[in-house]
């Protein structure tokens, strides 16, 4: 999302050209009065004075009119831009040592043949790869570094770690192209300056074998908002560009993608590996890139994972490759040798529906022109994604598991060795508990994750269940050689419930056999127990799970789609082929028009209730939202004050969202402010940013959530000394395809593993007063098309167990009180306006009690405010007028109601926040006082220059002077 672009500039002219006409007007009525008045009074002081007094009235109306637009519909935009606060030098440094701790965790070692690493101190080391000198540092987009970061490059890593490079390899990089190409919002540029291996000379190998007997060869990928990566590198479009490094070959020949090394990286690491037998490859990118090049070369005997590592980040790139610190990242995600044979490839990318030409429209918004249409993604693959799928098609016989997967999730090594043993396992009260013992057997110092998974008891065609699911996970502590530590896992019974949507449409535990494992990653267990369940539990009706405050049932049978196969593992898997097809059929099905909106076609009217009954309004009872701090959300005095709103109020709360919410004058409401980032906090309007922390990936690869929690309080407190109440964050969609442009702010593969990051991070934010806008709720993973009415096609079982469940999680453990809901539709329903996600599941089932915000809501033409608020959205993240983020109904009861409601959740999440803590101090934006001084002083001039006109009217009277 950005804040300020050129259709929001065009946007607040239209909403200031009533205000603009008027100054025409004025000035035109001036002019005529001016050029009349020696014949409107024929005596020249007379003459005199009229002219006077119609400049200082032109002035006075300009003052007037410019009052009235600053107060009108700039209001908003003044406000954010004279937002105030400062982040003190004491939280910049605790936040650049966390940078680097969340990143000494995150990189992930994912092979260390022969023990390479680490390299010796001191050690010259020679850095081969463009990317070297330009890295990747986190991503584009929302969740963007700040542009005036200083950032501590990949080269200053390994030099402040005591490793000395080869200044004429970086040299020569910098000569080739010192910049990365632009990957904006319009256009792309995938360029990867890579030299052709014929431009390094002789004399550049030879000295650089003189340098050190050790290589690194650095590989990197970017990724960011509105840019999915490309499945297919030949492009025919002029917003998609890639510059070739040679003439004499493609880098990318026509078939491949860019999340493969392109023919200029393959020809360096081939050049590097016939000159160096010890060579070490960093794959710097949070997408899981192919990496079966470190099988071909026995000279590659280390690969590292550094996801981008933030501002400061590639100092733990150097302490890891220097021994300073020992590695304990896991990977977050599965590495495989052909990403175009993922059950996914054929199914991600743009797909528009044929025949809804009376559902498309004209489009005028910042990323859309021209006609737009609905667009669809069909998730064949269902729970299979990522891990679930290797380990259950490898069971099943589908697949040659060490032929597919290369590095399994969970993957990662250390410079050490440890031993896990289980002790007993015990079933009491509906939970599941042992502990497991944790021992350094090695020569150094480090940690340890303890990674638990569970295989269910599955019958054939029976609830589509995968064979490893991870249910829970702790980090250790640091353990010195021979130290042990005592890990206590405990987690509900009912985590391992299957969801049943098509028999019992609800969590069912299917008696049986469950393997309980402590796994070094997802395919490889260290330990494992069995526990039997003796009878089959439907958790249903009033047998809710103990998490639940109802029970689940369906809510999504309409997701399914029509005519789609989804995978099954039925039969060893029998219908893979068939499922995992592209689509052929891109009619949009008559079931999915019927239901469809957008505000093209929604009107209120046909929602009204007519038992509704008119809300009070505009009552006079004394309250102020501070009163209601610490009370209950069903405390009776949240009518009284509600009472006291107007329609207007209501409305303007409701409809101005976007990086703040409004002031209201009638409930003593005090303006407050919303910043974006999950990498960081930024206000993108007066320019003020925290330091940029690592990518999500890097977070979730450290499996640590005290880590993760340190990382939320940090964000926390710089947003108290930014004077922000409410951070767009964190980001969990489930990284469904290594391919999304969007994964570097997105967590992992696996819900698990997101949603207790993501809730660690919540709790330590919200510690700090900060309401963390967890997002994009949900299932926005892909890019492609994600603005244009994108019908999101899955069965329920899979939204709930693989799409929902970093949501839940961050819901019902991380207490999480403010939502972004997403741009895409699930099925037909868009995600803003959809009752089943926003009310059914969100509030009803997980008991969520806060505010939901729309994604960015001008930057599509589809998003309607009557439609949300009435299903389940209280705010629009919009910051002026458009035409549909204000109410249009607001004269019937249930849409009264509906606004009220909305106001309701906002005000509960704002007044419990940081804002409304009695030590924190109200300010007026300053633009407002300039405001007011500034009118102060224009109205003394004016007055003065009407007396002094006046008075020198009088004096030529006095004088005689009559003649004009």
């Amino acid at each position: 999302m950005l804040s300020i672009n050129m259709d929001d500039v065009v946007a607040v002219l239209k909403n200031c050209m009533p205000y603009l006409i008027a100054m025409a007007v004025a000035l035109v009525v001036m002019i005529v009065i001016v050029a009349l008045a020696g014949k409107i009074v024929k005596q020249q002081a007379g003459t005199k004075l009229l002219r006077g007094t119609t400049l200082v009235a032109f002035f006075t109306a300009i003052v007037v009119i410019l009052n009235a637009v600053c107060y009108g519909p700039m209001a908003n935009l003044l406000d954010l831009v004279s937002g105030s606060g400062s982040i003190s030098a004491e939280s910049s440094a605790e936040a650049s040592a966390l940078t680097e701790e969340l990143t000494d965790e995150g990189i992930t070692l994912l092979q260390n043949d022969d023990d390479l690493l680490p390299v010796k101190a001191g050690s010259n080391i020679n850095v081969f790869g463009w990317s070297s000198i330009s890295p990747v540092y986190g991503g584009t987009g929302s969740g963007a570094i700040s542009a005036d970061a200083e950032l501590v490059t990949l080269l200053d890593g390994f030099k402040n770690a005591g490793l000395k490079t080869n200044t004429e390899l970086s040299d020569f990089y910098s000569k080739y192209l010192a910049t990365r190409p632009e990957l904006g919002y319009f256009e792309h540029d995938w360029t990867l300056p890579e030299p052709p291996a014929s431009s390094y000379t002789d004399e550049m190998i030879a000295n650089a074998k003189q340098f050190s007997d050790t290589a690194v060869v650095t590989i990197s990928r970017l990724g960011g908002e509105f840019a999915d990566l490309p499945t297919d590198m030949q492009f025919d479009s002029d917003t998609e560009k890639y510059k070739e490094n040679s003439d004499e070959y493609q880098d990318f020949p026509e078939g491949t993608h860019y999340l493969e090394p392109s023919q200029s990286e393959k020809d360096l690491i081939k050049l590097v590996c016939e000159n160096f037998d010890n060579v070490i490859l960093v794959y710097n990118g949070a997408n899981t890139l192919e990496l079966g090049i470190a099988d071909e070369y026995s000279q590659i005997k280390s690969v590292l994972w550094c996801a981008g590592p933030g501002q400061t980040g590639f100092n733990a790139l150097g302490d890891i490759i220097a021994g300073n610190v020992n590695p304990s990242g896991h990977a977050a995600d599965t590495f495989v040798y052909d990403l175009t044979k993922t059950p996914y490839f054929n199914n991600i990318g743009e797909f528009e529906y044929t025949g809804a030409d009376d559902l498309s429209y004209e489009a005028e918004g910042f990323f859309t022109s021209g006609t737009t249409s609905p667009h669809f993604v069909d998730y064949v693959e269902d729970i299979y994604v990522g891990y679930k799928f290797y380990e259950t098609a490898a069971d099943e016989g589908l697949i040659k598991y060490d032929d597919v997967v290369q590095y399994p999730f969970g993957h990662g090594l250390s410079y050490t060795t440890f031993d896990q043993k289980m002790g007993d396992v015990t079933v009491s009260n509906g939970k599941v508990s042992f502990d497991v013992t944790v021992t350094n057997t090695g020569d150094t110092a480090g940690k340890d994750v303890v990674q638990v998974y569970y295989n269910p008891p599955y019958v054939n065609g029976g609830i589509e269940k995968a064979s490893a699911n991870l249910v829970t996970f702790e980090k250790t502590k640091e353990l010195k050689p021979g130290e042990s530590e005592t890990v206590a896992i405990e987690f509900n019974l009912e985590d391992m419930a299957s969801y049943d949507s098509a028999d019992a449409k609800a969590y069912v535990l299917d008696k049986g056999d469950y393997e309980i494992s402590v796994n070094a990653d997802s395919h490889t267990a260290l330990d494992s127990k069995t526990i039997t369940v003796d009878e089959r539990t439907v958790y249903d009706g009033n047998n809710a799970r103990s998490t639940d405050r109802t029970a689940a049932t369906n809510h999504f049978d309409y997701a399914a789609g029509e005519g789609i196969t989804y995978l099954s593992r039925a039969n060893h898997f029998a219908n893979y082929d068939e499922a995992v097809a592209a689509p052929t059929d891109y009619e949009m099905p008559a079931s999915a028009k019927e239901g469809f909106h957008n505000s093209h076609n929604y009107d209120p009217n046909d929602y009204n209730d007519d038992s509704d009954e008119m809300p009070t309004t505009g009552a006079k009872n004394g309250l102020k939202l501070a009163d209601l701090r610490g009370a209950d959300y069903d405390d009776p005095q949240w009518d009284k004050l509600l009472d006291q709103m107007s329609v207007k109020d209501m409305d303007e709360l409701i409809a101005l969202g976007g990086y703040q919410n409004v002031a209201v004058k009638s409930i003593g409401k005090k303006l407050v402010y919303d910043a974006d980032g999950p990498a960081s906090i930024n206000n993108n309007f007066t320019g003020l940013s925290s330091i940029g922390f690592p990518s999500e990936v890097i977070i979730a690869s450290t499996w640590n959530k005290d880590l993760a929690e340190k990382f939320g309080e940090s964000i926390g407190r710089m947003a108290n000394e930014m004077n922000v109440t409410g951070w767009y964050a964190p980001a969990m969609n489930t990284h469904r395809s290594a391919f999304d442009g969007r994964n570097f702010e997105y967590y992992s593969e696996d819900g698990v593993l997101a949603g207790h990051i993501a809730a660690h991070s919540i709790i330590g934010a919200q510690s700090k007063g900060l309401y963390a806008y967890m997002k994009h709720f949900a299932m926005n993973d892909q890019q492609i098309a994600q603005n244009e009415m994108l019908c999101t096609w899955a069965r329920e079982q899979a939204i709930r167990e693989i799409y929902l469940k970093p949501f839940e999680i961050a819901v019902k453990v991380g207490g999480s009180k403010a939502v972004m809901s997403s741009w895409n539709y699930i099925g037909n329903k868009w995600a803003g306006a959809n009752d089943d996600l926003l009310k059914s599941v969100l509030r009803s089932e997980w008991g969520f009690q806060g505010m939901v915000i729309t994604d960015g809501f001008h930057y599509t033409g589809y998003m309607d405010s009557d439609q949300a608020i009435r299903n389940g959205t209280d705010m629009m993240l919009k910051n002026f007028d458009v035409a549909t983020n204000h109410v249009t109904d607001q004269t019937s009861a249930t849409s009264v109601i509906a606004m009220r409601n909305a106001c309701h959740d906002i005000l509960y999440t704002v007044v419990n926040s940081h804002a409304y803590d009695p030590s924190v101090k109200t300010e007026t934006p300053v633009w407002r006082i300039v405001a007011i001084a500034v009118d102060v002083v224009l109205g003394l001039l004016l007055v003065g220059a009407e007396v002094l006109a006046v008075r020198r009217y009088l004096a030529r009277r006095k004088s005689g002077v009559t003649v004009a």
